[in-house]
């Protein structure tokens, strides 16, 4: 059974794997990995882990936003990450929205990210959030299909510099009351 994790130097070796088999580069969305991370060195990991922890403490100094980060782990196997941007700037309102995510190759297709972006917009309401912008890619459709089940609205395609994205918002609800069971 998955669940959402802070971000943990105890599992280093198995995010190392994911990282692998998403290939070079730091692009996997998530996880918040700037290119100037280095995630290789048990120090640099830490460092890393460090910088999450910080940011999802409070929030980061000049041109940064307060960022909850959550890794997508099962049996100690990182499958993916998603991160929760409190508010938005002009460039996250423009390029990349509150909620960014992603899911190592080999685990996809198996409702991961439809399961954590749920569990991400519980959160989001606990912290008070009306509604919630996520961009994907114009040609990413399992993304898209997402964003979609979660109740995500499309704005419109526009380019951002990086390419056609699509933008949805998500209006939040507050929760339903569960009747008690029995």
């Amino acid at each position: 059974m998955p669940e959402l994790i802070a971000p943990t130097v105890r599992l280093h070796p198995a995010w190392l794997a994911a990282h692998r088999e998403w290939g070079p580069g730091p692009h996997e969305d998530g996880f918040g990995l700037r290119p100037t991370d280095e995630v290789v060195s048990p120090a640099g990991f830490a460092a890393w882990v460090a910088r999450l922890t910080d940011e999802s403490d409070r929030t980061p100094g000049p041109g940064g936003v307060r960022c909850t980060y959550r890794w997508i782990v099962e049996d100690e196997t990182v499958l993916g990450g998603i991160a929760l941007r409190h508010e938005l700037d002009d460039a996250l309102l423009r390029v990349a929205g509150h909620i960014g995510y992603g899911i190592r190759p080999s685990a996809r297709r198996r409702g991961l990210a439809t399961w954590a972006l749920g569990r991400m917009l519980d959160e989001a309401r606990a912290l008070g959030l009306e509604r919630v912008l996520l961009v994907c890619a114009d040609g990413n459709t399992a993304s898209a299909r997402t964003i979609e089940r979660q109740g995500g609205v499309l704005e419109d395609i526009r380019d951002t510099g990086l390419g056609a994205a699509r933008r949805y918002w998500i209006t939040l609800q507050t929760p339903r009351t569960r009747p008690h069971p029995g």
